[in-house]
């Protein structure tokens, strides 16, 4: 068998051990001491429209300061939701709606690739990518045997990794400075990858047994020539060693915990396992291994795009027959007998349906004292800004945290200062607040914006009045 170090750093990149997918009723315990927090972050593209974040309920004086996007801080309790939020109706003690952040130091226009998680300007060059993302980040301060997973809509013409829906490739998140990390495509493929180590198919056995066995050969003989090379390539090839060898300890880990994880893997419906399926069925089926790759132990982080803009939308509701191009969306195109405003609004409320999916799911599952959702973050935010072609000046967020994160910010409308005003605050500072209420001390994350220099505005640090 010939491997290439390009296969070999692929593997090591997405991890070779297996994932475990849990029940909807059992869950894995965590071994020692508080439950971790989880964090998924499950971001869109084409923009997304300040206006129809606001609740339609606002008083006149409310109403009159949004419109002038001053700052605002209300108890959602008091209001009613948009229309397309209803699906989160049950939540919305825990929810938040976020506005005012900005994001100008990211990419903006049509696609970000990993700058809006990663608060830098980034391409499709792996030499743009300056650190590891925020997922990554709060990955480390909970860590897990495969540290993170994501997942993709990929699009086949435009934006990220594209030409796949099905396999692996490049996503939106990145391990550290140029190393971008891989993401699943489809459930079926996740699914393969994720539970072989458990599986009971003595052909899967097999295969996984073969990829342990060579991780290990290349391992040793990469460790070997570490050693050996001069001193301009050891750092290099040492690297590399290093990849091979914290894949082969990720599949130790796993291995230790298969007994436990093996009573939890779950059964698929036919539907998310086939190889052509909808947007719609391929988003709940990534939600299936999401959280079972959440509960079961295996990552506390997980990152989803659930659309991109060159990703064609199918299986929407009212949509069903037809193949909709968001870029066309953007630029206010109909589809079916939609208008773009109306396909904006089938598209938002099918994400809120999966966040409502996840919540209620989490909100079941029993959890030391609680539940699982207790222990819960989840982020709903554009990849690229405020809406088709951005310009980052806002980045909205709608969040859903359980009772033991470390922000107060649950039940609440939140506007910050508008771009240029006191007060004002950016990306940078939210993931900042993010990190150090989990235990990242960092002064700052992220990429300062030039821009706000002419205000005299602070752009350093945690949003103070978002900590406990």
């Amino acid at each position: 068998m010939t491997t290439t170090r390009r296969d070999f750093m692929a593997t090591a990149a997405i991890g070779t051990a297996g994932l475990a997918l849990a029940p909807r009723t059992a869950w894995a315990k965590p071994t020692a001491g508080k439950p971790p927090m989880r964090f998924i972050f499950l971001h869109k593209g084409n923009g997304l429209f300040p206006s129809v974040m606001v609740p339609p309920s606002l008083s006149k004086d409310a109403a009159a300061t949004e419109a002038k996007k001053g700052a605002l801080d209300l108890d959602l309790a008091k209001h009613e939701l948009p229309a397309w939020k209803k699906p989160l109706a049950a939540h919305q003690g825990d929810l938040t709606i976020l506005q005012g952040l900005s994001g100008k130091m990211c990419t903006t226009g049509h696609h970000t690739w990993c700058s809006s998680l990663g608060v830098f300007k980034a391409n499709e060059r792996v030499s743009s990518i300056k650190w590891a993302t925020v997922d990554f980040e709060l990955a480390k301060l909970y860590p897990s045997p495969m540290e993170h997973v994501e997942f993709a809509c990929f699009p086949l013409g435009g934006g990220n990794a594209r030409g796949t829906l099905n396999g692996i490739a490049t996503g939106f998140s990145a391990r550290g400075p140029q190393q971008p990390n891989y993401a699943f495509g489809s459930p079926k493929v996740a699914a393969q990858e994720l539970f072989k180590s458990v599986s009971t198919d003595k052909g899967v056995q097999a295969q996984s047994q073969l990829g342990r066995s060579a991780l290990e050969f290349a391992a040793r003989r990469e460790g070997n020539l570490a050693e050996a090379a001069p001193g301009g390539e050891r750092g290099k090839v040492q690297s590399y060693a290093d990849a091979l060898e914290a894949a082969r300890e990720r599949d130790r880990k796993v291995g230790a915990m298969a007994d436990a994880i093996r009573p939890h893997v779950p059964k698929l419906d036919a539907k998310y396992l086939a190889d052509e399926m909808t947007t719609v069925d391929r988003q709940r089926g990534h939600v299936e291994v999401l959280l079972a790759a959440l509960v079961s132990g295996l990552t506390n982080v997980v990152a989803f795009t659930v659309d991109e803009l060159g990703h064609e939308y199918t299986g929407l509701p009212g949509l069903e027959t037809e193949k909709v191009n968001l870029h066309d969306v953007g630029h206010g195109k109909p589809a079916g007998k939609l208008t773009a405003d109306e396909v904006r609004f089938a598209v938002r409320r099918q994400h809120m349906a999966l966040i409502d999916t996840i919540a209620a799911r989490l909100k079941k599952a029993p959890e030391g004292d609680g539940t699982v959702f207790d222990n819960t973050m989840i982020f709903y935010f554009p990849d690229n800004g405020e809406t088709h072609h951005s310009h980052g000046t806002e980045v909205p967020f709608v969040v859903l945290s359980g009772k033991n994160a470390k922000l107060n910010i649950r039940g609440r409308y939140i506007r910050l200062p508008n771009y240029g005003d006191a007060g004002h605050k950016t990306l940078g500072n939210w993931y900042t607040t993010l990190l150090n209420a989990h235990g990242n001390p960092i002064k700052h994350y992220g990429d300062p914006d030039p821009g706000l220099a002419r205000f005299g505005i602070d752009q350093t640090g945690a949003i103070k009045s978002f900590t406990v």
